[in-house]
């Protein structure tokens, strides 16, 4: 009877715990980022894509978000296999480039190194083997395309918002202690940057901050979400960038779905494109999904890549940490195809090599008129079915 009385009162014990840690959990997990007016995407206490959020997750065929992650921890025989590991040729960039050249290298993910007009500029910078917190997270299959230590002195750092495989608080610790960059970043997030004893600046879609004459960084809008823990989602806000160079613009998308399309033009407005970073992994949650709310697959990031203006572009967010259920190769396949249906030139928008260093060339005349049509039919007759 004494035992029986000891059992119950754990038990009961352990609920009043489990109650407690449901009602006071979720709340310190929470985070206040940033503290302002409302505007037209900020309610006063989190932050909303103005044109409707559809940021979840969005499986058709009655796939829920939770058996999608289930099935990433567990395994899904129906998704592709992916490499263990893949080999990468490391590139050790110049110290500089100077005078009307441009050289772009991918380091991987959305990492991107620009070097132009005598400015080092680096995007979303992740170096961590994992993408997420306390040893937590998908890890890599490909090692940084440029080795840490081969980085020349970065003077510019920007950071899309707040995800994990984009906002590496060792990684930009690193980069601070190394080389104290700029970092530019959109409204919230500087607190999350705050925590590794790094500072940024953070600021609102439109909003502009000099970097020296000639040379700006502007935070445009896109269309995503963010959040670190559980219960502080979309208190810090996402953007994409445009950087104003004398020879031509550079534009990072960060990481984005399409929205009402309406963005890339926007950031054209700023300025002729020289180079686009544009992401065209992680959009597949379920077969044949194209895209989802908060990510372009290929097919969209041509329409975003013609609403740029058509710029020489680089495709991002593919091949190094997995997210989403298509195939390792599918998003640069999906894509080249993709362009081909458009009727466009392909070179313009094709993928490099993880390590690639690649010469930009001058501003020009733009690529050659494309048509979203040709895309539109090629789906519609199946044509990117053959991609898993």
């Amino acid at each position: 009877m004494r035992v029986l009385k000891i059992l119950l009162a754990l038990l009961l014990w352990t609920v009043v715990a489990v109650c407690l840690a449901l009602t006071i959990v979720p709340h310190f997990l929470d985070r206040i980022y940033y503290r302002g007016a409302a505007s037209s995407h900020f309610d006063g206490a989190r932050f909303f894509n103005p044109d409707g959020d559809d940021e979840r997750i969005a499986a058709p065929g009655g796939r829920s978000r939770a058996g999608f992650i289930a099935r990433r921890i567990f395994g899904d025989s129906d998704q592709p296999e992916w490499p263990a590991a893949v080999a990468v040729r490391t590139s050790k960039p110049p110290a500089r480039v100077e005078g009307s050249a441009m050289l772009a290298t991918w380091v991987g993910h959305a990492t991107l190194l620009v070097q132009a007009d005598g400015l080092n500029i680096l995007a979303d910078p992740i170096w961590s083997e994992q993408a997420g917190p306390f040893g937590f997270g998908p890890r890599r299959v490909a090692a940084p395309g440029v080795r840490f230590e081969d980085l020349p002195k970065i003077d510019l750092i920007l950071v899309s918002h707040n995800h994990y495989d984009h906002m590496d608080l060792a990684t930009l610790r690193r980069l601070w202690d190394r080389d104290r960059p700029m970092i530019v970043t959109s409204l919230g997030n500087d607190s999350v940057i705050a925590q590794a004893g790094v500072a940024a600046h953070a600021l609102d879609w439109g909003q502009r901050r000099a970097v020296r004459p000639g040379v700006g960084v502007t935070v445009m809008r896109n269309h995503h979400w963010g959040s670190r823990w559980f219960r502080d989602r979309n208190r810090a806000l996402w953007s994409s960038f445009v950087v104003t160079l004398p020879g031509g613009n550079f534009f990072f998308a960060g990481d984005t779905g399409l929205g009402d399309g309406e963005w890339p033009a926007e950031a054209a407005a700023l300025g002729p494109i020289r180079l686009a970073a544009i992401p065209i992994g992680a959009f597949r949650f379920a077969p044949g999904q194209m895209s989802s709310g908060s990510h372009i697959g290929p097919l969209e990031a041509v329409r975003v890549w013609e609403g740029l203006g058509r710029p020489q572009a680089i495709p991002i967010h593919w091949g190094t940490f997995r997210l989403s259920s298509e195939g390792y190769d599918t998003p640069p396949r999906m894509l080249d195809a993709a362009m081909q249906c458009a009727g466009a030139d392909r070179s313009a928008f094709a993928p490099i090599a993880i390590g690639q260093a690649v010469a930009v060339p001058p501003l020009g005349q733009a690529a050659p008129q494309s048509r979203w049509e040709g895309v539109e039919r090629c789906r519609r007759q199946g044509v990117f079915d053959r991609f898993r």
